[in-house]
This record gives C-alpha cells, structure tokens and sequence, in this order.
C-alpha cells in the first residue's frame, strides 16, 4: 500500500515562513509528478505547484516568487517551502504524487491535507 505522510502546516504570521513535507512510502519504484494543491473554504481545490519527473516546475500565479517546491527522488519526498505567506495564503494544504509502483503500476495519490493558517 503507498502512503503519503504530510507534515509542516501550522499557524504563522503574515510575512512568515512555512515548509511542508510530504514523504511517500511503500512499493515505490518511481515518483513521477509530484505537487501541491490548497483548498479554502467554499473554494474549490487549486494548484499551488507542481514538480514533474524530468525537473519543470509549474505555480500558480499568485504564489509564484514566494513558493518554492522541491522534490527528494531518493526519499521519495516532496516539499513545499512558502515564504513571505498572506492571510490569503490560509487553506489546507494537499499533496498529490502520481507514481508507479512494483506492483500496481501507475497510480494518483493525496494526502490527507494539512492546515496552513496565516494570521494578519
């Protein structure tokens, strides 16, 4: 069974800092794209960024020079370091990672989400 762990949200002031983490376990023989999404309430689920398998990144304009998303191939892990958060920053925080295992093949995983709450 894979498994994705996150961990990192919190509660911070506006023009902090968070990191979050999000580590996959199991039968992993590889990560492909990895990446993040955020959820406020009454909104629908969005991207925060993306890490794909050959090294792009991709992020969402309004966290772009401020999100930084990086991936970890050997601890199959990706991370997600935010600086400079706004309130408007305060959603839960998803990791997505599609991978291919031994067994199962190609699969689309989430996390369980973690708050992120940016005070003003």
């Amino acid at each position: 069974q894979v498994q994705l762990v996150e961990s990192g949200g919190g509660l911070v002031q506006a023009g902090g800092s968070l990191r979050l983490s999000c580590a996959a376990s199991g039968s992993i023989f590889s990560m492909l794209t990895m990446g993040w999404y955020r959820q406020a309430p009454g909104k629908q689920r969005e991207l925060v960024a993306t890490f794909s398998r050959g090294g792009s990144t991709n992020y969402a304009d309004s966290v772009k020079g401020r999100f930084t998303i990086s991936r970890d191939n050997a601890k199959n892990t990706v991370y997600l370091q935010m600086n400079s958060l706004k309130p408007e920053d305060t959603a839960v925080y998803y990791c997505n990672a599609e991978l291919l295992t031994y067994y199962d093949g190609r699969g689309d995983y989430w996390g369980q989400g973690t708050q992120v709450t940016v005070s003003s």
